[in-house]
This record gives C-alpha cells, structure tokens and sequence, in this order.
C-alpha cells in the first residue's frame, strides 16, 4: 500500500513545526485507494490509537488538541487495506523528520509543544555576537599580581604553550596578559565591526587561563582586574550598544579553589579539609579526601551536587551568584555543559535571572539536537521554555563544515537546518548561537582547509602555520561560511580573530593572541559586510525562512517579511532576502 506524509509540508501537518500547549494540529495521511482506514498513534505521555477521517479517496485526516502542559509528542501512521492488512508508516531514520518510510513501525514524527507565554530576549535576534578568550585578546599595560606555578609571556606574539601535567592534558598555566581594561580599550573596534553581544569565556578567580576550573565565583580574577572593571566595562560597552554575556561553569569547581580547597591556599576550610566545612556537601566523596567525583575523570575538576540545597541557595538566592552578576551589568549566561546541570537546576536558574532582568539571557552549551537531547538516562528538551533561552548551535556548525569540505552535499545541509526550523519554537530558533569556531575546537581557518594537524603529538602542532594556497581556501570558505550563519534565524557569532583570519589547531593553539599588527585586514572588511548586511536587514534578523538545495553544491536561503509582519507577528515593512550558498 502506497502512503505520504511529510511533517514538513502544511499540506500534510498545519501547523508545522512544534506547536503551543492547547492548540490544535491536522494531521494529513495520502493514501492509495486500496485503503480502508488509517489510525493515527499519538504519543503524549499516553499512547493513544486515534482513527483517523476520510476526506475523500485520497486523503485522511484528523485534527488533535495538543497537550495543556509541555511534553515531547511523537506520532505515526498504520492503514488498513481492503483485506484488513495493517501498514505501518513512520518518520525517516535519521530522525530528522520530513517524508515517511512505508513499513516502518520504529520511528514515529516528533512535535514539541511549548508553554504559549515562552518567550527569549529580542536583543538576540537582531544581534552579532563575538567570544573572547580574555587572557588572549588584548592588554591594557596596567600591572596585575602574578602568582606561582604560572608563566607569562612578554611577547604578546608567542605561540601558546603545551605544558603537560600528565599524558596529553595541558594544565593551561602561561598568559598572556589580556585584561577587562583591554577589551573595554577595543570597544570602539567591536561596534565598527558591528558587534552588539560580547560573550566572554571565563572571567572568575581560577587557577588556569582558561578559568573553567573555579576558584571563586564572587570575584572577577585579579589578573584580569576587579569586579569594579567588569561594571566600568558593561557600562562602557552599554554606551555602544553592546551587551556582556559571561560564562557560567556550575557543574564543578577547581580543586584549587575556596570551596575545595586542596591545597590550603584560601583562608575558609574547603570541603577538602573538613567534613564540617560548608562546602562538604556540594561534593560527593568515595574515599576522603582523595578521592572524589570529578567532572569526566578529570581529578583537578571536583564535580558539584547540582541539587544540593545549600548549593542551589548560594547561586540562586536574592544576593547569589546568579543575580549578583547580572546586577553588575551582564547581560546573563552562557552555561557551560548545560546538558551536565539538572533539569531542576536550570529552572531555577532561570528564575533567578529572570527574576534579577526579565531581559537577561539563559544561553546554554548542548551539542546535540537541544529538543531530544539524552542524558543521563532521560530525554531532555530544552526548548519548552522552562529552562533555556537557546543554545549554541554545533548540530549546524557540524553540517556547515562538513558542507563546505565536501563530506555533505547541498541537500543534507538543507535537511538538517529543516529538522532544526521543525523542532525549535521560534523563540527558541531565533535565538540560537550559530558559530563558526569556538575556543573548544582548532580555528575555523584551520577545519575549513582540512589542516589541523590531528596526526601530530599535541606539543608539535603549534609549529606549522598555513601555506598560502591553504589560507586562500579556508578564509574563501570562512566568508561563505559566515555567509550562511548570516542569513539563517540564530545570532551570527564570531570567534575573536576568526575575522581576521587568525589559525591554530586545537587547545591551546586555538587560544592565541589577537593579531593586532598583522591581521588580514580585507577578510575583517568582508566579515563586517556580512555583519552589516545581518544587523540593517530586519528580514534576515525576524523574517520567515525558506531553505532549498538547488543542486548538491548549492544551497538557496530566502528570508522574508510579508504581509507587514515578521514571523513573530511583529510589524516591519516588507522585505525579501535571497542568498545563495556555493562551496
């Protein structure tokens, strides 16, 4: 027996996509004339088998009320021919929806319905976004304490250091000196640039450069200044028109830290010196006091108990780390491995930042497809809008990359970036941080060339430097890259220096310094044309997307106000965008 659907198309779901709590959906089966009936099995929580309506001798139908609270819903088809032989009919494989797979009784189409009242900054989906690693961006000169066990470079152009500490593991102990003062001196560059959020990696008192192993979350490290330069830089960057997102790491502390305390260098008892310290409880111990649950088995990384109350107190009273920070000036939080915080953990945290700024930002660090994310043994969605404003989008970044080296051709991309607009709310996909490079992977330049030096030991890799030949092609591919993330829903996010053309393979030559002296200027001219281009077209920012490979090298991306309203409802005057995607 012949059957269609195709979650993707309205003629066959409307609406598509996830849907509010309480609304209703049609749902459409195409079916040969052999067929008798068609029941549609819809899961909310409760299988149910629901007989579908014959519209006529094509076509069955029926329309069913979503759920009044927010649950993942899953569905799939089974018809019945003349002899009473039931068909199964489910979504494809890959789980990326769209067109069905007679016979399959496995893979059922996903809906995410959403609170109605979910809503996420709209500072988002008209931004630009730039991350900085701030120990690697620019210093003011002004004298900051050193401290022991570190190296810091006086050449600002030094390569990075490998410094083992066991195996390959880089314990990350030289700097370079780049301070909130010198971010806070580059303003100016940033706004030409056409920057309106600056996300910083790490700030907080910590024992590394990289600073994901927490010493103090209440205090801004000393060498990168004062929590007093934090306010003069948001108030700085405020004047600009730019917003400061920090990073927030919360699924663990450093051992060297006032809470831990390993080494006795705070004056407070850490929970490694006493089973009466007031930290004792955010650690979970197996043989005390060596012997703890660290974060991936990493020992300089003791993982906190998320749902330890007096834990949950310090970040999210009236006065916790959360809010206080905010109050400073940030504009709210990236979460790193926000998929390792409980579900409970994030609700809470978003509360509490809402609660200090209805406009701050709950950003988190998922990998994977953020609406059916597994971990730790649940199905997670992030996206119903109890816990994350959005997430950074790897899924895209994956695609993208393997689109532009020739690993995915035109309609795979397009799959992807369609599963995506089928699974987010708007709210939720309009606010997405689509990147390019990060400080977790080798540089954008680097990927797109297909010269990381992977094969190399770690130590070595930081002593090879592009051809020319090489950077024509992975700064060709950058700009068409950037080009994309340009014009799909999401905020555009460029990794300091990519703009630049700055290279390196993975940590820490990822982490270099700017090139201040010796960038390439005409690649900066020609990122901050697609930036300008993003930032003065509402239609790219809000408007409604269509997406179509035109052939396996070429992607067509059109956005879209019509009828004098932007996919929000919102009013804007009519605009049509249309960009072509080549590798």
């Amino acid at each position: 027996m012949r059957l269609y659907h195709d979650s993707q198309s309205s003629l066959c779901r409307k609406p598509t996509g996830p849907a509010a709590c309480g609304t209703e959906v049609v749902f459409r089966l195409r079916a040969s004339r052999t067929a008798r009936s068609a029941i549609l099995r819809f899961y909310d929580g409760t299988e149910k088998w629901l007989p579908m309506e014959r519209e006529n001798s094509n076509w069955f139908s029926l329309t069913v009320a979503m759920p009044e609270k927010p649950v993942l819903c899953w569905y799939d088809f089974r018809a019945e021919d003349q002899d009473g032989n039931l068909t199964a009919y489910g979504a494809p494989h890959d789980g990326m929806g769209g067109e069905g797979i007679t016979g399959n009784a496995e893979h059922a189409w996903q809906i995410t319905t959403y609170d109605p009242n979910y809503d996420t900054p709209h500072w988002l989906r008209s931004g630009i976004m730039y991350q900085i690693f701030p120990d690697r961006f620019n210093r003011s000169g002004e004298e900051h304490p050193h401290r022991e066990e570190c190296y810091y470079h006086e050449n600002w152009n030094d390569t990075p250091i490998m410094m083992p500490e066991g195996g390959d593991d880089n314990c990350a102990r030289d700097f370079f000196g780049g301070d909130l003062k010198g971010i806070q001196e580059k303003l100016p560059y940033l706004k030409e640039l056409g920057v309106t959020v600056i996300y910083l990696n790490p700030i907080f008192q910590a024992r590394s450069n990289h600073r994901y192993d927490t010493a103090d979350y209440s205090q801004v490290d000393p060498l990168l200044g004062s929590n007093e330069d934090f306010v003069q830089l948001c108030s700085a960057a405020k004047e600009m028109g730019i917003r400061i997102m920090l990073d927030g790491v919360f699924s663990h502390t450093g051992e060297d830290s006032i809470y831990f305390n390993r080494f006795g260098r705070y004056p407070s008892v850490g929970a490694c010196q006493s089973h009466q310290s007031a930290y004792y409880p955010w650690y979970k111990f197996t043989s005390y006091p060596d012997h703890y649950r660290c974060w991936w088995g990493i020992h300089t990384l003791p993982e906190i108990d998320k749902d330890d109350p007096s834990y949950q107190d310090f970040m999210f009273r009236e006065n916790g780390i959360v809010r206080q920070w905010i109050q400073r000036g940030s504009a709210g939080w990236r979460l790193d491995v926000a998929d390792e915080l409980t579900m409970d953990f994030l609700r809470k945290l978003r509360k509490a930042a809402k609660a200090q700024n209805g406009d701050a930002v709950v950003l988190g660090e998922v990998w994977e497809d953020a609406s059916h994310k597994e971990a730790y043994g649940e199905m997670r969605c992030y996206c119903q809008g109890d816990t994350l404003d959005s997430v950074m989008n790897y899924p895209l970044r994956d695609a993208a990359l393997s689109f532009f080296l020739g690993h995915m051709d035109a309609y795979g991309l397009c799959r992807l970036i369609k599963s995506q607009q089928e699974n987010y709310p708007a709210p939720f996909y309009y606010s997405l941080m689509n990147l390019a490079g990060s400080h977790d992977r080798p540089r954008a330049v680097n990927v797109l060339c297909g010269r990381t030096w992977e094969e190399l030991p770690p130590a070595r890799r930081g002593e090879r430097h592009l051809s020319k030949a090489e950077y024509q092609t992975g700064i060709r591919r950058y700009l068409e890259m950037m080009k994309l993330l340009c014009a799909l829903p999401g905020i555009p996010c460029v990794y300091y220096g990519d703009e630049q053309g700055m290279q390196g393979s993975a940590d820490p030559y990822c982490r270099g310094t700017f090139p201040w002296d010796d960038g390439d200027r005409d690649a900066e001219e020609s990122v901050k044309a697609l930036l300008w281009q993003r930032r003065n077209s509402p239609a790219l920012q809000t408007g409604f997307l269509q997406v179509d490979a035109i052939d396996e090298n070429t992607l067509l991306i059109t956005r879209e106000i019509k009828n004098h309203r932007d996919v929000f409802g919102e009013p804007a005057d009519n605009e049509k965008v249309t960009i072509e995607i080549r590798r």
